[in-house]
């Protein structure tokens, strides 16, 4: 279990101490839970009486709270951020493999850095490559031609499809399959026709897709996932999607074909988006949002309908539901009026 005195802490994140330099820590934990071997954070001042009470070994905070807390504390001017790399200096998360197990299938043509590490019963099929530092998980495949980049990290039972290039430092979750074939068929008198699907799936550096996520391969073209893009558990992007830098997408969202999102976008839990739309730079949309137009504007957007009780719900759709005779009699109530004013001059 990697451990850490605050002083190296301290040293390696450039941010004050104020407290024991020699304190050891070697994990984190919330700040209610958190107890003298751990670090935790304070980033909103709703829980101050959680920062007066905590048994953290340190707690990262802002200097203008640095006088709310008695014990050892580091002072950030961004303390999520600052407990994010803490975090990560004291990660236990294992490697999934060392060296190339040997229940691993490798095709002879296919290309594996040494000092990749390919886990039991995973495939790597004629022309792959398998760059410097890579972690394969047990049951994965990688597909014929296709890429991983080095310092890549694909856990078990992830189907990386033939011809996808995956980045560097990047990771993929259990279950996740990228580059199956996108929604593409011709119709024939109600008979449905395959369109092959020609294109890849080009995914950048430092990005992250969830569990059970798929990632349709292009058409034609090639959806493309740009550098820094977070995805999330269950979610879908079909063929020729392009995401923009630094994107975050929720689990359960769903992004339809050949749709454009910019960079920095945020898409919360179970938005639904149309294809072949455009999003600009900078927009938001909050959860279950229906999007079926493009938002070019940098913004936060909205659309679903929060929950209400099961009586006020039924008696608005049988509102709803008369909207259309309203509107009528609106229309005509303008009309009389109208001419009212009219007799009036």
């Amino acid at each position: 279990m990697p451990s850490l005195t605050l002083a190296q802490l301290a040293e390696q994140l450039s941010v004050e101490l104020i407290g024991d330099g020699q304190h050891v820590v070697s994990a984190t934990a919330s700040i209610d839970d958190a107890q003298h071997h751990q670090a935790t954070f304070f980033n909103d001042k709703k829980y101050l009486a959680s920062l007066e009470n905590t048994l953290a070994g340190v707690v990262v905070l802002k200097p203008e709270y640095a006088d709310s807390f008695a014990g050892n504390k580091l002072l950030s001017n961004n303390p999520y951020l600052t407990y994010a790399l803490i975090a990560q200096l004291l990660d236990t998360t294992p490697n999934l493999s060392c060296g190339i197990h040997p229940t691993a299938v490798i095709n002879d043509g296919a290309t594996v850095a040494d000092s990749a590490n390919i886990g039991p019963y995973a495939v790597v099929e004629k022309g792959a490559q398998v760059a410097e530092k890579c972690q394969i998980g047990a049951g994965t495949v990688i597909g014929e031609n296709a890429k991983v980049g080095a310092g890549s990290k694909i856990y078990p039972n992830v189907t990386i499809y033939h011809g996808v290039e995956i980045g560097q430092n990047c990771i993929i979750h259990s279950g996740a399959v990228v580059g199956s074939d996108g929604f593409g068929f011709a119709n024939d008198n109600a008979r449905w026709v395959k369109i092959p699907q020609v294109g890849t799936v080009i995914i950048g550096d430092h990005v992250e897709i969830g569990a059970n996520t798929s990632i349709d391969r292009g058409a034609l073209h090639n959806t493309v996932i740009a550098d820094g893009v977070k995805i999330d558990n269950l979610v879908h992007l079909a063929h020729n999607v392009e995401l923009g830098e630094n994107t975050a997408i929720a689990a359960n969202t769903a992004i339809a074909g050949s749709t454009k999102v910019g960079q920095r976008c945020t898409f919360a839990g179970c938005v639904a988006v149309n294809g072949h739309i455009e999003i600009g730079d900078d927009v938001h949309f909050t959860g279950t949002s229906m999007v079926t137009s493009s938002f070019k504007d940098a913004g936060v957007y909205s659309s679903g309908i929060p929950a209400v009780a099961n009586k006020e719900w039924r008696k608005n759709t049988a509102r709803v539901r008369k909207i259309e005779t309203l509107f009528d009699k609106v229309k005509l109530l303008e009309k009389e009026i109208a001419r009212l004013m009219d007799d009036d001059k």
